[in-house]
């Protein structure tokens, strides 16, 4: 199959992967492989994993490693066109009606249009980096209106006619499986799943994103998270709160707070949901008592 895209200085999957890595993430060979060929073949990227696992931050380092801006479009129950593709300034088009008299003004000039991400990625494909992100929290009607997008990357304006990419956009999917998504929507997507990462690279993730924290801290810290998510959590930690549990407890170490009381007093950055720490409560020690170092 011919590839449909150039992409700057990036030949291949292990390539891309030392790129992730300089922009400050580290990608596996599955990511960076499925990154790779949607990038190549001009497709969507459609990530899955748990909340945390760093399926936002992996749109952003992509973007960054293009050298794009990152158009981000939040889904939520209840999006809609307006939100999402475009919408027209009203006020303006009435201020411009008032002052014109009886003049003519066009209404649907650009200067009234309100460009919204899915608008914006097709208007500069070459510059921007579109995330459409938690897709499993729109309503399925929504889900359905992005397949034309994916497919053709165009968008109808009713009063502008079709407006239609001069390139496939980099797009950028992200789900928590909250609900399942449509089949047609994934046959238009390259698809990969993120899992949590072992040990020994979320270890790595530890001590690349956080500098002061030390490598033993990193291990340490990254096997008490291990344990957290093997409890029944409403919300287990994710990556970003491993860090972040990982420089609270060295913040608080370096302030005199000995091992491993400092990790059981910055619980609450790992941690964000009352019921998940009346929970570990009681098992506290075990949890963060190999953490004494």
């Amino acid at each position: 199959m011919a590839v449909t895209r150039a992409i700057q200085g990036i030949d291949g999957p292990d390539p891309l992967a030392h790129a992730l890595r300089e922009a400050q993430y580290i990608a596996d060979d599955g990511l960076a492989t499925a990154a790779y060929l949607a990038l190549a073949l001009g497709k969507p990227l459609l990530l899955e994993g748990a909340p945390g696992v760093g399926k936002t931050e992996a749109a952003k380092a992509l973007a960054s490693v293009l050298g794009r801006e990152l158009v981000r479009l939040q889904c939520y129950e209840g999006i809609d066109a307006a939100a999402a593709v475009y919408d027209w300034n009203f006020p303006r088009q009435m201020l411009a009606i008032r002052q014109a008299g009886e003049g003519y003004v066009n209404l649907y000039a650009d200067e009234y249009l309100l460009a919204r991400p899915l608008l914006q990625a097709l208007q500069a494909p070459r510059d921007r980096v579109l995330l459409i992100d938690e897709i499993d929290r729109s309503d399925p009607e929504f889900e359905a209106f992005l397949l034309e997008f994916l497919s053709d990357f165009t968008i109808s304006i009713p009063e502008r006619g079709t407006i239609r990419a001069a390139q496939p956009p980099v797009v950028i999917l992200t789900s928590n499986r909250t609900r399942e998504l449509h089949e047609a929507l994934r046959r238009r997507c390259v698809y990969h799943w993120i899992d949590y990462p072992d040990p020994a690279l979320e270890a790595q993730i530890v001590t690349m994103r956080a500098s002061s924290v030390a490598a033993d801290t990193a291990r340490r810290v990254v096997a008490a998270v291990g344990r957290l998510r093997e409890e029944p959590l409403a919300k287990p930690p994710g990556v970003a709160e491993t860090v972040e549990w990982a420089e609270a407890a060295t913040l608080l170490n370096a302030q005199g707070v000995p091992w491993p009381r400092a990790f059981a007093r910055a619980i609450g950055v790992a941690i964000k949901d009352q019921d998940d720490l009346a929970w570990i409560a009681p098992r506290m020690d075990a949890l963060v008592g190999g953490n004494a170092a």
